[in-house]
């Protein structure tokens, strides 16, 4: 029979700062997405990891990856938050009903909505989510003919409550072709992405002689011609795709600078947009999107 003073409890919040930590390999970014300080973060794990008597992390450096065991408690600790942000929603606003118009990048969409929308509707069925994929600047354009309610758009890396960072770096086929031709090939989103602007930033920096040799206003068509071992391409660090890696440091591209995921909702009054928007704002805090 369980003794229920001497089982060891998952509270939410370490949870939330170990899933933090894990997600993004540093306990000072970890610190960032959960408002603490990096010291009061390796408090956290210190103590979790003498409740339950395992080590979670390796520590490398000024990084951090999970062990064996930390991999097997990040995936039950998912679940548990997924499920206590469900039940907190479900309390809190069960009646909320109405229509959203939503705008997201297709590579955002693609990767992070069937998840998102699951869970929403889970806590939420009464709410419409009508979703719009588009490139950023044209969800913008929309945004500000007041034809979205809620809009994630790339933008620049800022210190803001609904401003999420994300790292890029580069995609190549499993093979790694691409990365041995000089010029080096590129397949890149059109001309005003930031993705894009960054990637040509770094090798001009680099001294790294390229060409642009496939243009797409999507991830699908950027993907392909990196899965044909065509090109390589600046992505999200979490894109995850059949046929393709990411380059290792070993390997000679230059680093790219992050760019950032910026969540923002019309000034109208519409609860169901309030709901939804705060929804999302939740789980950008919550590191769910760099996974």
């Amino acid at each position: 029979m369980f003794d229920e003073t001497t089982m060891t409890q998952l509270a939410p919040d370490v949870l939330r700062t170990f899933v933090s930590a894990a997600d993004t390999g540093s306990f000072t970014r970890a610190g960032d997405a959960v408002h603490r300080t990096q010291s009061a973060v390796s408090m956290q794990i210190k103590r979790l990891e003498t409740e339950l008597g395992k080590t979670l992390f390796v520590r490398e450096g000024r990084g951090v990856t999970l062990t064996a065991e930390g991999e097997i408690l990040y995936r039950f600790a998912r679940r548990l938050l997924a499920l206590h942000d469900e039940a907190l929603a479900a309390i809190g606003t069960p009646g909320v009903k109405g229509v959203v118009r939503f705008g997201a990048p297709e590579d955002y969409a693609s990767l992070h909505l069937p998840a998102i929308l699951k869970r929403f509707a889970s806590s939420h069925p009464l709410i419409e989510v009508e979703v719009y994929c588009d490139a950023s600047p044209t969800l913008r354009e929309r945004f500000a003919r007041r034809e979205l309610d809620v809009m994630l758009a790339t933008g620049e890396p800022a210190s803001d409550a609904h401003t999420h960072r994300l790292d890029l770096a580069w995609a190549v086929a499993d093979r790694g072709e691409a990365l041995e031709k000089r010029p080096l090939p590129l397949a890149l989103f059109h001309a005003g992405c930031l993705y894009r602007r960054n990637a040509l930033a770094a090798l001009e920096t680099a001294g790294i002689e390229y060409r642009i040799a496939y243009g797409s206003p999507s991830m699908a068509g950027v993907l392909a011609a990196v899965q044909a071992g065509l090109a390589v391409a600046p992505v999200t660090r979490n894109c995850r795709a059949p046929g393709c890696r990411r380059v290792t440091a070993k390997e000679g591209l230059p680093s790219i600078a992050p760019v950032a995921m910026e969540l923002h909702k019309a000034e109208t009054e519409n609860e169901a947009a309030d709901t939804f928007h705060s929804f999302i704002a939740d789980m950008l805090s919550g590191e769910e999107w760099n996974a």
